[in-house]
């Protein structure tokens, strides 16, 4: 599995996540409102989502959304590498950070990575179509919306479409 280097921006330190870090995030993951748009509904227990950090990544890597000077997680991005030159990327950030540009800067860091430092030619994504927020981050990110896919998901709110958006490589050293 290719490496998680250590990711800085101005504000944030982006470094592996953990399975000590579901401490952290707990909140997040409980959270009803937070939890609505993934796949699965929100943990019950911190040992729930302790064991979701320490389930087989099956090549995903995860990087903890840090604050400089504070290393207590407030989120994660991550990014699966689904065939050679191609990645998904997704990302979580504590409710209490929202609105803040953490999410943008954090997600901006990692697509550095993958198509500066990794030289990866795609990263996609994709997304509850209800989920404004999360929609509005990838297209001010440049990401084009190439697709809805119907009934994609059957989810702990039902069978659900999904979005899907695109990054090329030659889109994102363009802008």
């Amino acid at each position: 599995m290719t490496p998680i280097p250590v990711l800085e921006t101005a504000r944030l330190r982006l470094r592996e996540r953990t399975v000590a870090d579901a401490d952290a995030l707990f909140p997040s993951f409980a959270d009803p409102a937070l939890m609505t748009y993934w796949s699965h509904g929100p943990h019950v227990s911190v040992e729930q989502t302790r064991a979701k950090f320490a389930e087989s990544d099956n090549g995903w890597r995860g990087w903890a959304i840090t604050l400089h000077g504070d290393d207590r997680a407030i989120g994660f991005v991550a990014a699966g590498e689904k065939r050679p030159g191609v990645v998904e990327i997704g990302y979580m950030l504590a409710r209490d950070q929202w609105g803040s540009g953490i999410a943008r800067e954090a997600v901006r860091a990692v697509l550095d990575q993958l198509f500066g430092v990794e030289q990866q030619r795609r990263v996609f994504a994709d997304t509850d179509p209800d989920n404004t927020a999360s929609n509005a981050l990838l297209e001010s990110l440049g990401f084009q919306r190439e697709g809805r896919l119907r009934a994609e998901w059957e989810t702990h709110i039902g069978v659900r479409d999904t979005i899907l958006w695109g990054l090329l490589a030659s889109e994102w050293t363009n802008r």
